[in-house]
């Protein structure tokens, strides 16, 4: 007997292909009109949220990204009309060449077909992913957590009434209501319905994706971000930038989890972390314990670890070369932040460090698809095939070769 899981994923395939058809102006007149939507009833939505939050038991860094408020819903309404007004993927031509028989041979961008999420927490991802579904010619198969479920229901009805106006399937955008494990590993095999996954969670459903996925996936893995600050670095600049990486959100994957300061100028900056991060534990070795009064030892964990919270491991190296290879050894090719005023250091942490993102003087909160151009991201891919860092509409799309003949036979 086929599960109700199968039936919704096969009316969500259906709904790709009539999503595929749809016109450049219909689809961005879509997400106009759920921006309007999302407008004017922010106030259904928020109370939908509080009774998330009334009933959620979990941390802080949890609860944070659960909540939305008045300022945060604003923020993904203007995300909303970004994404609309973003140039049409489709149909553009990649390459074009006439081979010597005079064959024709294009390579052009096209859907992906059905994207499917699984996520935790952030509601704001329920938009996000579905406006860039959409706006790319792609449907959205959504699996959000338990915790959310209420404020995702009313989001995606919101998507529902815009989509049944245009005359497009209400399936174009799809939450499994079903939050069990079961149906979440049952989600992860689709691989006759669902083009490519992304999850947006922790280790743990890292750790299922790998172990259960036969869909295609992309990881949106962990932020173990590093901030180094160079011999050459104004260093008030330096402690602007890490206190904006560190505490403006910890518990995003954005945010810097590890500091290494050159060994020159760790007596005079060092002492500047208590100021710079309010609030928040430094776990250093002996040369940051022997600065910082507060500071307590680290592990070889820590140094590993994304926190996730008011916690930040610090290092001092003795070059560019030994931040590099500490970058190295514990990053996770996220983000990795470079303060320096020399170019040719610069140059060097750009070309060395490998990593989704590389940041010159800004802070790594940054690497975040609305603050680079994309409107939204689908997740922060920190593997390399087929997307690597923020995914936008492009990363949402393959590419079709189209090869035109005259009679041409081999």
């Amino acid at each position: 007997m086929t599960s109700p899981l199968v039936r919704q994923a096969r009316d969500v395939q259906n709904a790709s292909r009539v999503l595929a058809r749809a016109s450049d102006a219909v689809r961005r007149e879509l997400i106009l009109n759920v921006a309007e939507r999302l407008a004017a009833a922010s106030d259904v939505v928020l109370r939908a949220n509080a009774a998330d939050l009334a009933d959620y038991d979990g941390d802080e860094t949890g609860r944070d990204r659960l909540r939305l408020t008045p300022e945060r819903l604003i923020s993904v309404v203007e995300g909303l009309r970004h994404v609309a007004e973003l140039p049409d993927p489709l149909g553009e031509v990649v390459s074009r060449e006439v081979r010597p028989n005079g064959l024709i041979v294009q390579r052009v961008r096209v859907p992906l077909g059905v994207v499917g999420v699984i996520y935790e927490n952030r509601p704001n991802v329920t938009m996000d992913v579905a406006a860039l579904c959409v706006r790319s010619g792609n449907a959205a198969f959504l699996r959000g957590s338990s915790s959310a479920q209420r404020s995702n229901l009313a989001l995606v009805a919101l998507w529902h009434d815009a989509l049944a106006a245009a005359g497009l399937p209400t399936a174009s955008v799809s939450l499994v209501e079903d939050s069990s494990h079961a149906v979440a590993v049952e989600f992860m095999k689709l691989n006759s319905c669902i083009d490519c996954l992304i999850p947006r969670g922790g280790p743990s459903l890292i750790a299922a994706m790998r172990e259960h996925a036969t869909v295609p996936y992309v990881i949106d893995g962990d932020g173990n971000c590093h901030v180094y600050v160079d011999v050459d670095a104004n260093l008030d600049m330096a402690a602007d930038i890490v206190s904006n990486a560190k505490i403006s959100r910890p518990g995003v994957c954005n945010a810097a989890e590890s500091l290494l300061v050159h060994e020159e100028i760790a007596t005079e900056f060092l002492p500047r972390l208590t100021d710079a991060l309010p609030g928040v534990e430094i776990r250093g070795d002996a040369r940051v314990c022997a600065a910082i009064s507060t500071a307590v030892p680290a592990t070889e964990e820590d140094f590993a670890k994304e926190f996730l919270g008011p916690i930040i491991s610090v290092a001092v190296v003795s070059s560019i070369d030994a931040a590099i290879e500490h970058v190295a050894t514990y990053g996770t090719g996220h983000s990795e932040a470079i303060v320096t005023d020399n170019e040719n250091t610069a140059k060097r942490w750009i070309t060395d460090v490998d990593a989704a993102a590389v940041v010159v003087n800004a802070s790594t909160r940054f690497v975040d698809g609305g603050e680079l151009g994309l409107g939204a991201e689908v997740g922060i891919s920190t593997q390399k095939l087929h997307a690597r860092g923020p995914m936008g509409i492009k990363e949402l799309t393959c590419v079709k070769w189209v090869v035109q003949g005259k009679g041409h036979v081999r």
